[in-house]
This record gives C-alpha cells, structure tokens and sequence, in this order.
C-alpha cells in the first residue's frame, strides 16, 4: 500500500475529512501529531508521498518560537527536490512556497474568513488533479498571513477576490492550498471562537459565518473528495514506479 507522512502542525487542523477520503483512497496515512509530541522523521524514504497541515503559527515565525516548523520545512524542501507527491493546506501551502523561494507576508488585505469560493486559472485546466474541478469551487478560508510571491517557476491555479495565490503547483507534483478542504462543520466553529480578530474583519458575525461554513460543506465534499482521489493516485503511480 502506498505510503503518505501526514504532517499535523497544530491539534486544531487535523486532517479529518480529507484523511477519511485518502484512506478510502487506499492510501496508509502516517500522521505525525507534533503537539501530541510525535517526532517528525528526517528524511522521505519510505514514503510515496507527503501532507502538510495548517494551524494557528505564522510561516513567518523563526525556530525560536515554532521550532515545530524548522522540521516541516525541511521536509517539504526535500519534496520540492524529488518532485514527490505533496499537498500543502494553508500554512503548510506558506511554508511550501517559502522554501521554494517565494514570499510570505501578513495579508494586506486582512484576514480571509469562512466559507467562499476560488476561481480556477485558465491554465488548471491542464492540470490533472485541477482540470475537473467547477469554475469556482467551494472552499474554506482561514488565514491572516499571505503567499504574496511564488516559487519561480509555479504555476498558478487558482485565485480569489481577495488574495491571488490560492492554489500553485511546483513541478508536477508538489501542490499548495491557501484554502482548507479538510475541515468539518465542528473544526471551523472551533476556529471562529479562537479565532476573535479573524472574525472581526469579516463582514459576518461568528454565528453567521459558522452557518454559511455548515451550509458549504456538503458543496466541499461533493467537489474536493474525488480531488483527494486524484491525489492519491498521484501518490500510487510513485508507489508503483519505486517498486
């Protein structure tokens, strides 16, 4: 069975409906839970592919004050180099585009809250995992932090009114999401009660946003389930090309 190494920065965004639709998948799913104090390994042998997680810590923050990151950024520097495999969820998508090269900043914007949409860029529809997607699929955004440049070279997939680098590719494999798709209703009420100056900039009360997040979900799972099929496929075929 192929392998994929769950990273969980934070206890608040565990991989929930997406690690459900990754072990219908076929795939085995090693999560490290760092905060439960799981060590992450040094390297990706023995693994066909890589999940990094979000959570409440700034990709901006050095080793000094989430060391827990120092770990995961390596990994996702090994990836890009392999090409393996990877889907990274909002700050994993941050500490992707970081160590490849591009930016990151506290949005100018303010803070991205709730239930929304993204635009796919002409060219996801050449994407495998991109290309059957709606036009503007249903999401959950989370996030006070921007990926303000990409990674030479990225391919851009995916956009919103607010922030322009939603979705990116680095070289075939390698994805970033700003935006959440594991979430369920109970995750994002948890964040909308942690999460007071995030829901300050919204122009919805917390009850409000938790609503329209409850009414969203059954929209995410109808589109992002078979992307996370898609996904693992991605993550077979690299099972099958070691063996």
């Amino acid at each position: 069975m192929a392998r994929l190494l769950v990273v969980v920065l934070s206890e608040t965004d565990p991989p929930a409906r997406l690690g459900d639709w990754l072990r219908e998948a076929e795939l085995e799913l090693d999560e490290r839970h760092i905060e439960a104090g799981d060590v992450l390994p040094d390297g990706l042998d023995g693994y066909d592919g890589l999940l990094v997680l979000g959570g409440p810590q700034s990709a901006m923050d050095d080793a000094d004050t989430s060391p827990e990151l120092v770990g995961a950024r390596a990994l996702l520097s090994q990836a890009l180099a392999a090409d393996l495999p990877t889907l990274a969820i909002c700050l994993g998508a941050q500490l992707l585009a970081q160590v490849g090269g591009g930016r990151v900043r506290v949005g100018v914007e303010g803070p991205e809250v709730g239930a929304t949409l993204v635009a796919k860029r002409d060219v996801a529809d050449a994407d495998p995992l991109f290309g059957p997607l709606p036009l503007s699929p249903d999401v959950i955004q989370f996030h006070h932090d921007e990926i303000a440049e990409l990674p030479a070279g990225a391919t851009l997939l995916a956009s919103s009114p607010m922030y322009a680098h939603q979705a990116f590719r680095v070289g075939r494999h390698v994805y970033g999401l700003q935006f959440h798709i594991e979430t369920t209703p109970e995750i994002v009420r948890e964040w909308a009660e942690r999460d007071e100056v995030g829901v300050a900039a919204s122009p919805y009360d917390r009850e409000t946003i938790c609503l329209m997040s409850d009414a969203a979900h059954p929209d995410i799972e109808e589109v992002w389930a078979p992307f996370a099929g898609r996904f693992a496929e991605l993550v077979r075929t690299r099972a099958r090309q070691a063996a």
